[in-house]
């Protein structure tokens, strides 16, 4: 497969690995939760940080579980006055970027900084989504053809399911230079499937009585010449008025056989004029499928001036300029999230994603998670204050549902301290009981666990081959205790438990009081904490 090559890959390659785990810590100021709830970190999330980092803190309580990412990158127009800052560990890096002035349309290596910019955290929402989950990229033609190629790469090309165009400018563009009015964006897709369009029920219904039910007209005319498929030109002749309509230049659909039959059973819709076109009764209920393709012209009717008049709705000012409309993000998800499933914004911007969940919700009763990262000031003060009026309800509104509130809850985050070995052995750093656990699980499985539960001898998540126990309390004094050790009596009835469901025990401990060959003949893996936290295999 090709492949794309720019300045910096082979530096930035691996760095998504490199990046370091940072647990999320709530600010309860800041958050929404809902009536009587504290702020909790199975609520929807605002995250206020820089996005890499952020994504990296996701990883143990969201790999694999994302169902919909939807990102709204940089399109490096030159104007963005964007900077890349990402601290790779490489002198010939730092180098390069010992500079780091906003990228702008003199910087003739833009187009690489913004290629370095997207590969990791690419990776890294590779990492994030489901199996069965879909991402989209909105971009521009300044980055469209390099973005496609890094997915191809990091997505894998097969994944690839289209390439959705949006008209995003309503009107012309007479000032471009070039003569040319670039009225269109695009929206790269890539996963395994998307929905599809719902079926117009409303353009079926039965005018005649039809015990079959609801119909609507479909056509028959077919799409082969005469030379490909001869059994499919022939004239089409009323047997009742003796109308012969003829053949279309592309034949029929159908073949004698099955034409003569959908006549025999009252199927046909014969024009009154013998210049019109036969067309064929296709009943509602005969239908397989509920939805159809999902055309690869999107957002009809919303356009970029569209969001503009969202967002100043809604702060009855001008808080921040071209925002992504609500309706084409709307459009977006149906294609890409079942009605409970966890959509993801790591550009978020003003929050209309956040925004677009609660919509849908509201409309179809749903369950609709969203996480929004944001790394710019006014994550809080335009994003997250976003999301809280459409909770709260927005009077000057048009929509009823915006007007009376969107409903709904949120935690806002902030990024803390790195899980590091070294932080541990001092203290300085020690990660609460469930934030380790899912950390520790991340990195033997590569997957997130839905649910952590601390049971007897700190049993607290279990795969199809392995039991996996942490025995640690965020103490330091706790840790240097006997009490932090894996001994005999607790080995023993790990192993017991682990036998009588024929899997093997993972047990993360600061320390034990038998060997590993012992433990070994028991069914038990011992690792040690901190230094094992990298992975168990």
């Amino acid at each position: 497969m090709p492949t794309l090559d720019f300045k910096g890959k082979q530096i930035v390659y691996a760095h998504h690995l490199t990046v370091p785990s940072r647990t999320l810590e709530p600010d309860a100021e800041k958050s929404f939760p809902a009536k009587d709830q504290k702020p909790s970190l199975d609520d929807n999330l605002i995250i206020h940080g820089d996005n890499l980092h952020a994504l990296k803190a996701l990883l143990p309580r969201y790999a694999g579980r994302v169902n919909c990412i939807y990102i709204d990158p940089p399109y490096n127009t030159g104007n963005e006055n964007w900077a890349y800052n990402d601290n790779v560990n490489s002198p010939m890096m730092q180098e390069w970027l010992k500079d780091k002035s906003p990228v702008d349309g003199e910087d003739l290596e833009r187009h690489d900084k913004w290629m370095c910019m997207m590969w990791p955290r690419l990776h890294l929402l590779r990492e994030l989504l489901a199996e069965n989950g879909a991402i989209f990229v909105s971009i521009d033609d300044n980055e469209q053809h390099h973005l496609r190629m890094m997915m191809d790469e990091v997505f894998g090309g097969v994944h690839f399911i289209g390439q959705f165009i949006w008209k995003s400018r309503q009107n012309k563009d007479n000032r471009n230079v070039t003569g040319a009015s670039i009225d269109h964006e695009y929206v790269l897709c890539y996963g395994t499937t998307i929905r599809g369009e719902e079926r117009k029920r409303g353009l079926y219904s039965n005018p005649d009585n039809d015990p079959r039910g609801d119909w609507t007209s479909g056509n028959m005319v077919g799409l082969a010449t005469k030379e490909a498929r001869p059994n499919l030109h022939f004239d089409l002749i009323d047997p009742e008025t003796g109308t012969n309509y003829g053949c279309p230049a592309r034949g029929w659909r159908y073949d004698r056989k099955r034409m003569s039959e959908l006549i025999a059973y009252n199927r046909i819709l014969w024009p009154s004029l013998e210049e019109g076109r036969p067309r064929v009764k296709v009943f509602l209920n005969e239908l397989k499928e509920k939805y159809t393709g999902f055309s690869s012209v999107i957002g009809e009717g919303v356009f970029t001036r569209s969001g503009t008049k969202e967002i100043d709705e809604i702060f009855t000012t001008r808080v921040v300029e071209f925002p992504k409309p609500c309706g084409l993000i709307r459009e977006i998800l149906t294609q890409g999230c079942p009605n409970d499933g966890i959509v993801l914004d790591s550009f978020a911007g003003s929050g209309t994603t956040a925004q677009a969940v609660l919509a849908l919700n509201k409309e179809d009763s749903g369950n609709r998670k969203f996480i929004l990262v944001e790394c710019e000031d006014y994550a809080d003060t335009i994003t997250a204050e976003r999301v809280r009026r459409v909770i709260n309800g927005v009077p000057t509104a048009k929509d009823d549902n915006l007007k009376n509130g969107l409903g709904g809850s949120f935690t806002y985050c902030t990024l803390g301290d790195e899980i590091s070995p070294e932080r541990m052995l001092t203290g300085e750093n020690l990660p609460d009981y469930e934030t380790l656990a899912r950390h520790l699980v991340y990195t033997a499985t590569g997957h997130a666990p839905d649910t952590i539960r601390k049971a007897k001898d700190g049993l607290f998540h279990e795969t199809d081959d392995r039991l996996f126990y942490l025995i640690y309390e965020s103490d330091l004094a706790f840790l240097r205790s006997a009490d932090s050790a894996l001994n005999g009596d607790r080995a023993e009835r790990i192993a017991k438990q682990a036998k009588s469901k024929q899997k093997t025990a993972v047990v993360f401990a600061t320390h034990k009081f038998m060997g590993q060959k012992e433990l070994t003949q028991m069914g038990i893996v011992f690792c040690g904490l901190p230094y094992e936290m990298s992975g168990t295999g």
